[in-house]
């Protein structure tokens, strides 16, 4: 649970997170041993040369050949105390009254380790760092102290961590944004990948991934992709071939079934049956119909865009329709979309002609425009739809279990026909609730379009 943000976050995000993080942790060690190591190195440097300037003296004091005052090598303090801890010789650097160390911390020296001291002992601002050696015979035994001030070391010291704390996070900043822009660069393949999966809709059979050059794991999963999309593509022709094939084999033995049957209504033989059969055979030509205009969206068929007066159309929709159900528009100013004109008409007659299906007295066709979109409304004031079902009977050949569902020479694919012809156009085509006395309303919504490259009608 503690990591659920962390998956939500994207695949450049989540990278750099570890990337960084990890580059942190790695320098913050890195900066720590580099001072540690350095500072070791210097004060082993330092106790080195003290040592070596101690034994020094104490060579000339076990031959009795200290000369007064004891030379020095830059800023060291040199004293030899005796075993009372007073200061026989010194440098001229030197007090030769007060001895640098105390007779615990002499002990302490002489044991091998380097003590620190203040430099007001000396009269000096900065610390010194005092190694002790004995010297001398064993009845008369003398120790050799030699200091070093420390204050320039400690000062350079001081100046690198502020350096190395400052530094650090202006570096890791850097490193971060230099980060970024690689794992761009190196998901720049993925987000081709995608780019050309969005692309990809459902009626394209020809449209491939890109494969890029780099001979690496996201090359194998372009591959991969496109030998599937192949495969999709292949299915999907034959699919759609068999339905083209089938519904036009099936016209040919229609027509010829209709002919016949009207022949026989005219002459009047069979009695009623050739009138009965008269509506199934309707009713399987206007199934073969659609099977046909589904075959040609699902193959992708560009659609032949123009500008028109959305009103006007509709106004030709509702004169095909005469009987006990009235059709009407709403009335309102013109409307112009550019769009496939025959598409978003046969879309509006399908839909209309679902309407008077269904509908006791009155459907209204409506038109505005609102914004960058034009909504086209057919609305009846029949039984309705339920909710639960408004998104289910766009799916082909999808029957309800209520008054809607009565057979009524319907092809089961009128409104499938629609979603496909309203996608083409880049709308939608939803059902809502509708003002009374009206019940329901199938509102299509199409955005509108720029009018400068198209042909004017």
């Amino acid at each position: 649970m503690a990591l659920n943000w962390f998956r939500r976050l994207g695949l450049r995000t989540r990278l750099m997170i570890i990337g960084v993080t990890g580059l942190t942790v790695a320098l913050a060690v890195g900066v720590v041993v580099l001072y540690t190591a350095l500072q070791v190195a210097v004060t082993s440097a330092l106790d080195e040369q003290g040592r070596a300037a101690a034994n020094q003296v104490a060579a000339m004091v076990n031959t009795g050949n200290v000369p007064d005052p004891i030379p020095v090598s830059g800023a060291q303090l040199i004293q030899v105390i005796d075993q009372q801890n007073r200061v026989v010789d010194a440098s001229v650097t030197a007090d030769r009254l007060t001895p640098l160390l105390r007779p615990a911390e002499v002990t302490a020296a002489l044991g091998g380790a380097t003590v620190t001291v203040g430099g007001a002992r000396a009269a000096l601002a900065g610390p010194l760092r005092v190694v002790a050696v004995t010297a001398g015979p064993a009845d008369n035994q003398q120790t050799v102290l030699v200091a070093l001030q420390v204050g320039d070391v400690n000062h350079s010291s001081t100046v690198l961590r502020t350096v190395l704390l400052i530094g650090f996070p202006v570096l890791v900043l850097v490193l971060a944004g230099i980060a970024w822009r690689v794992i761009g660069w190196a998901l720049r393949p993925v987000e081709r990948l995608r780019a050309g999966a969005e692309r990809i809709s459902g009626s394209d059979d020809d449209l491939q991934l890109p494969v890029p050059a780099a001979r690496d794991e996201i090359r194998a999963l372009a591959q991969t992709l496109n030998g599937m999309l192949g495969r999709l593509a292949a299915a999907r022709s034959r699919q759609r071939d068999f339905v083209a094939d089938a519904a036009h084999e099936l016209r040919s033995p229609l027509a010829s079934m209709r002919t016949q049957l009207e022949v026989a209504k005219h002459l009047g033989e069979a009695g009623e049956l050739p009138a009965d059969l008269l509506q199934d055979v309707q009713r399987l030509t206007t199934i073969v119909d659609d099977l046909l205009l589904l075959a040609r969206t699902d193959g992708g068929r560009p659609a032949r865009r123009t500008a028109f007066d959305v009103r006007a159309m509709l106004q030709e929709v509702a004169a095909r329709y005469v009987g006990p159900v009235t059709v009407e528009v709403a009335a309102g100013p013109a409307v112009r979309l550019t769009a496939d004109r025959e598409e978003l008409r046969r879309a509006v007659g399908n839909l209309t002609d679902n309407a008077t299906r269904y509908a006791a007295g009155v459907v209204t066709l409506s038109v505005q425009r609102s914004g960058t979109q034009v909504r086209i409304g057919v609305t009846d004031d029949g039984p309705g739809i339920p909710a639960a079902d408004r998104e289910r009977v766009f799916q082909r050949f999808a029957r309800l279990d209520s008054s809607r569902d009565r057979d009524t020479g319907g092809s089961g694919l009128g409104l499938t026909i629609v979603r496909e012809l309203v996608g083409r156009a880049g709308g939608t085509v939803a059902f809502y609730d509708a003002d009374p006395p009206a019940t329901l309303c199938a509102l299509i919504t199409v955005p509108v379009l720029t009018v400068d490259t198209v042909e004017h009608v």
